[in-house]
């Protein structure tokens, strides 16, 4: 599938910001010749951020981990510097959930990346599926795999709220619905890519907030591109960073107007710079 560079401008042009530290960069593993980064969009992530990290790089594939601090309050960017292999950027002031992927997008394209995959540093996911995502990317299987927390039952048992399981299973419904699509589920944060599905998606037209995942996977499938999942085991702590109830509730009607954009966008009734004509599968 031809790559149109122009829908993702940060991979043609570095944006002005804080200096970017990278640490210990001589670091060369790959997989199948395939250069594996690992972002983070980190924010006040200090006490997970090293256990994190640490089983990031026990999988030994990954070449590289960024680090992108969203004005973290805590440590976590000191903690990042002293990481090697790691890159690491400061936003100067929050940007938002959304915001912060963008710049983890865009540092991984810039740094050559071939697969890439978001590990959120409040270690909720396991890094132990890494080497089983990307073998799905790197083998030209999938173009995307997500780490569903629901395939398996998981979510439950590892501490999700009743009330977040009730509506992530309501939505998740009413999303495939509206995608045509038969995901188990559109909310976790675990997820992988292939440089190309990134180089191609218009992100930057993505809301800032927490929505941003959710847009994410609905440009993914008006691409046409196929989604695979494996399932996740996650863990439930005060550590683990989650949205609260008020911050929920808005996700969620952000994530049935992302379904009902699509589908309008799908049978011609409007147009999105979220969904480009020239996209449509």
């Amino acid at each position: 599938m031809p790559v149109s560079g122009s829908l993702f401008p940060f991979s043609k042009k570095r944006r002005r910001g804080p200096p970017v530290f990278l640490a210990q960069t001589q670091h060369t593993v790959m997989f199948r010749d395939k250069k594996v980064v690992v972002v983070m969009p980190a924010y006040n992530a200090a006490k997970t951020l090293r256990k994190t990290y640490d089983e990031v790089m026990a999988q030994g594939i990954v070449d590289l981990v960024i680090v992108v601090d969203d004005a973290s309050h805590d440590e976590t960017t000191q903690i990042a510097r002293q990481l090697p292999h790691t890159q690491v950027f400061t936003h100067p002031q929050n940007l938002g959930y959304g915001g912060n992927q963008k710049t983890c997008y865009r540092l991984a394209l810039e740094a050559g990346a071939d697969i890439i995959i978001m590990v959120h540093p409040d270690y909720q996911y396991t890094p132990q599926l890494i080497p089983a995502m990307a073998s799905m990317i790197g083998n030209g299987l999938y173009p995307c795999v997500l780490g569903s927390r629901i395939l398996g039952g998981h979510a439950l048992r590892g501490g999700m709220p009743a009330w977040k399981y009730v509506a992530n299973r309501f939505l998740t419904l009413a999303e495939n619905i509206l995608f045509g699509a038969k995901l188990s589920e559109y909310h976790t944060g675990y997820r992988a890519f292939s440089r190309e599905i990134l180089e191609r998606l218009p992100l930057q037209e993505n809301s800032n907030d927490f929505v941003f995942d959710n847009q994410m996977l609905a440009q993914i499938l008006w691409f046409g591109y196929v989604i695979a999942e494996v399932s996740c085991p996650t863990k439930y702590f005060p550590e683990a960073s989650s949205i609260n109830f008020r911050r929920s509730i808005k996700y969620g009607f952000g994530c049935l107007g992302t379904g009902l954009h699509f589908r309008l966008a799908k049978w011609g009734l409007i147009r999105s710079k979220l969904y480009p004509p020239n996209g449509r599968s």
